[in-house]
């Protein structure tokens, strides 16, 4: 029987068993236990010697997976034998064996297969014909010993016959991995009765069980890994469309039909000849991916993380192309090879389910009795979709988008084999067919649907249907975005988007985003919304700014959808500004009139304002999880409010001074305080205290301050964990003065937290009230009392000068993390502009911990006043928006004062330690002034 090790090439480069069998022979004889150790630095340099000439060529042809895989396995192979004729020949030989001492090796799960990285588990199975006899426990025990003292990472057992059968019976990962046992070494007789009672007692007449349960596990896995093929840190084992997807194949083709190989699965119908290529391609690919991984990271790691994507990528050999780096191109080649597995899957458990499947059920559906009827030519098959002949769609390529559109409007799961046919066929799609607008309106009818657009989108674009019929799209599938702020591919972040705006259209996500559903009922053209949703992101990967090329393709494409001109400027404009809210609302000060006339001059008309609000809504959450929280909410409301006022009544004064008597009414009630305490508390606070601070953080201010001033405390610190911000607020009331706000943030590192948000207060007679959220280093809030306490204590430390900030700040280990394989060049924008009142400097850097810290330093050196501070954070990229002014309050427009502070900006991004560089005329002249 021929085996995947017979094509491996020069198997005697990677080790030579018969070589090393000699040396082992030739050790002098000892007591068992010396001659065992006396043999372990020969096994252990044979295994180096053959890792090493594996590892070479890989990195000769690092494309040949499944050969480097089966290279591994193989060398295993020879080790276990080694070990298993020492053992057996030398250590404890028998010279008169009866028929109990009998000991076969088998190996089982991926290393049964013959696959393995290099540092997989060996899993492998002692058995024996019965009761386990001495001999055999001293054998197993020492080849165990041989093999931990190799550095082997094993997974062992060792059973009886008997053992196994009612083992296997009762438990479906020990059936699994017997599913793909293979003879190692041993008693090949006994290995051979072992092989026909698993198939008698074990696997027949329990197919269709099994095939239940591996898919069950399957969905399992797949929740635990995200449910989706594209996040953009892949587990290539585990995650959907991984190793394990294909593995799961095999084992149900293996149970069920009784392949060998996979080749097999042709012979029994299940694939074809160009569908057992692809299946090969895929698992080449991602066992070469691993093997490198593994090398890489020098342990067992299946997670393609960012930092060893770029290094991979280079080790395969991907080039860098215009508008898309070596490692987007590198993982986007992952990312269509996971789609690949996916298809295979449905055409897999296509065929299953044909086989398997009693009339009128399906596995894990129940359905309705319903006769077959036919639906515009498509009929029904056990009430899925489907066509009713293989050249239905080649006789009209439109029918490929009518079957989608049919789908969505009767809310249909459409046949795998439907599908199978829909992906071979998908190359029927030309110009002709773009252009007809039958075909388009079958395509709007999908995307701007009240059902359940997402669903459909999603088969269309796994079929390869959609980036066919709208080829802008299909650049961007399985485009990965190369950061950690994404966490999907361009197309999944797209489709999930599409998905969440129909979500709130029908009232799904009320509690999170209350009032999202009206607000959208008031918008007058909901497609051109749907339309701008899908093409947001289309243009990413082009060079150049992805809003103004993404803007041109909708002009193109919004007239071959069938909007009209008012429609098409509409979506082109979306598009083009889709960043805009999300950039006034998380890096300015809505507390600065300015910002918001700014916002609503772009903006122009309320139409927009509502669908600009929902775009940046969808465009958020689809990111990932995680990444959309109340405080962006409330940013966004306060924003969309506040422009609405100004459109709706051509200024703002008079919403304002309204939206602060109401909040201060609102606060008056929850105080119950008289009206003259609460008249004298409210009148020390400026307009924007008022605007940028809910009704629940006024109050928590409100209690502090009061007690506080009652006490006489010159210093109050405040700290409670907020689960709906997904931080801790941290609230600091003391006398303000120089170097306040960087000497908080230095405590607060050193506590162990991060700032995400700090909104700086000053009130009328001197007094500081800062409000701060914070964030553990997983990104959870601070909610152990015990940290709380540390963490106001480093605060009080840092405030009375008891600690040496600076110097324990320099000495903190900074660990290294997966975001150092990005690269932030540091930026320094003035924008002189965006205030009448202030100086606003925006930092872009990359985010590390006591950035905010360094950066406030800087600040303090450069004798500014910082007035407002917002910290926005992109994954790696940290944008911290200042609102300055100079020590007397005004605004710093000296050319050689900005210069100074955008050099000290700079140098505490880079992470340097910036000197004092404020001019000493400007020194002295405020010196004067003060």
């Amino acid at each position: 029987m021929t085996t995947r090790f017979d094509n491996l090439p020069s198997r005697r480069a990677i080790i030579d068993r018969r070589a090393i069998a000699d040396a082992l022979d030739a050790l002098p004889a000892a007591d068992t236990n010396a001659l065992r150790l006396s043999a372990t630095p020969l096994l252990r340099e044979a295994l180096a010697a053959g890792r090493e000439e594996i590892a070479r060529r890989l990195a000769e042809s690092p494309s040949s997976g499944n050969e480097i895989a089966a290279s591994y396995a193989f060398l295993t192979d020879q080790i276990l034998r080694l070990a298993y004729d020492f053992t057996t020949q030398r250590l404890y030989p028998l010279a008169n064996p009866s028929t109990g001492e009998r000991l076969t090796l088998a190996a089982v799960g991926g290393y049964g297969r013959g696959e393995m990285a290099l540092h997989s588990d060996i899993d492998i199975a002692f058995l024996t014909p019965w009761k386990q006899a001495h001999w055999a426990e001293q054998v197993i025990e020492s080849m165990l010993y041989t093999l931990w003292d190799l550095g082997l990472k094993v997974g062992h057992s060792s059973r009886s016959l008997d053992e196994m059968v009612r083992m296997a019976n009762s438990d479906l990962t020990i059936r699994t991995a017997l599913l793909e046992a293979r003879y190692v070494w041993g008693d090949q007789p006994l290995y051979d009765e072992a092989a026909r009672r698993f198939d008698a007692q074990v696997v027949a007449g329990t197919a269709r069980a099994f095939v239940a349960e591996k898919l069950a596990e399957r969905n399992g896995r797949h929740e635990r890994m995200g449910d989706s093929r594209y996040v953009v840190e892949p587990n290539l084992k585990e995650g959907k469309g991984g190793l394990r997807d294909l593995h799961a194949l095999f084992w149900i083709g293996k149970y069920a039909y009784q392949v060998r190989d996979v080749g097999d699965l042709v012979e029994r119908g299940l694939f074809t000849a160009q569908e057992l290529r692809r299946f090969r391609k895929a698992e080449n690919f991602l066992w070469a991916v691993r093997c490198h991984l593994h090398i890489l990271s020098r342990r067992a790691e299946d997670r393609l993380t960012f930092d060893v994507q770029s290094e991979i990528a280079r080790r395969m050999r991907y080039a860098d192309r215009p508008g898309k780096s070596a490692v987007e191109r590198f993982m986007q080649h992952y990312f269509l090879i996971a789609k690949e597995v996916g298809d295979l899957t449905a055409i897999f458990l296509a065929h299953l389910d044909e086989t398997f499947a009693a009339k009128g059920r399906r596995f894990g559906i129940k359905l309705a009795g319903r006769r077959p009827r036919k639906l515009e030519g498509f009929v029904l098959d056990r009430g899925r979709l489907a066509a009713p002949d293989d050249g239905f769609f080649a006789e009209d390529p439109v029918r490929l988008l009518q079957l989608f559109a049919l789908a969505d409007k009767h809310e249909l799961e459409i046949h795998p084999l439907t599908l199978r046919m829909a992906g071979r066929d998908a190359k029927t799609i030309d110009a002709g067919v773009r252009a007809d607008p039958q075909a388009n309106r079958y395509f709007m009818q999908v995307l701007a649907s009240r059902r359940d657009p997402e669903r459909v989108l999603r088969t269309m674009n796994e079929a390869g249907i959609f980036g066919r019929f709208v080829p802008d799209f299909g650049r961007v599938v399985a485009q990965m975005q190369f950061d950690m702020y994404h966490h999907y591919t361009v197309d999944e972040h797209t489709l999930r988007a599409i998905g969440l705006l129909s979500r709130i259209e029908r009232g799904l996500l009320e509690e999170e985003h209350p009032g999202a559903a009206k607000i959208l009922e008031q918008i007058v053209c909901r497609r051109a919304l749907y339309v701008a949703v899908l093409l947001h992101d289309i243009a990413k990967g082009r060079g150049g700014d992805h809003s103004v090329l993404g803007a041109e393709v909708a002009q193109k494409l919004c007239p071959r959808f069938g909007l009209t001109p008012a429609e098409t400027e509409t979506v082109a404009w979306l598009v083009e500004q889709h960043l805009l809210m999300s950039a006034t609302a998380f890096k300015r000060d809505l507390a600065d009139f300015k910002t918001v006339m700014d916002f609503a001059e772009r903006v122009q008309s309320p139409e927009r304002l509502r669908q600009l609000l929902l775009l940046t809504t969808v465009d958020i959450r689809a990111v990932g999880p995680g990444v959309w929280n109340d405080w962006k909410r409330q940013l966004l409301a306060t924003l969309f409010t506040s422009a609405e006022e100004v459109l709706r009544l051509g200024h703002q004064q008079t919403g304002r001074a309204e939206r602060i008597n109401l909040k201060q009414a609102e606060l008056g009630v929850e105080l119950g305080w008289t009206r003259h305490r609460f008249d004298d508390y409210q009148k020390r606070f400026p307009d924007s205290y008022w605007v940028a601070e809910g009704v629940d953080i006024l109050e928590r201010n409100a209690r502090l301050i009061a007690a506080a001033d009652a006490a006489e405390k010159p210093l109050s610190i405040a700290t409670q964990p907020d689960s709906k911000r997904g931080a801790t607020l941290v609230t600091i009331y003391a006398a303000d003065h120089p170097g306040l706000f960087y000497r908080i943030a230095g405590a607060i590192h050193l506590a162990g937290a991060s700032i995400i948000d700090a909104r700086i207060h000053t009130t009328r007679d001197g007094m500081a009230i800062d409000n701060l959220l914070v964030q553990d280093p997983f990104g959870k809030p601070f909610d152990d009392p015990l940290r709380l306490r540390r963490l106001a204590t480093a605060i009080e430390d840092a405030l009375a000068n008891r600690s040496q900030l600076a110097a324990k700040l320099a000495t903190k280990p900074s660990h290294r993390t997966r975001a150092d394989a990005f690269v932030v060049a540091p930026n320094v924008l003035i924008d002189s502009k965006a205030s009448n009142r202030y100086t606003v400097v925006e930092v872009n850097a990359h985010d590390r911990p006591a950035l905010l810290y360094a950066l406030a330093y800087a600040l303090f050196q450069a004798k500014v006043t910082i007035r407002s501070a917002h910290v926005a954070t992109y994954g790696t990229r940290a944008v911290d928006t200042f609102y300055l002014t100079d020590l007397l309050g005004d605004r710093i427009d000296a050319p050689a004062r900005l210069r100074t502070l955008e050099r000290l900006l700079l140098a505490a991004a880079g992470g340097e330690t910036p000197a004092d560089e404020t001019p000493k005329k400007e020194r002295e002249k405020e010196k004067v002034k003060a």
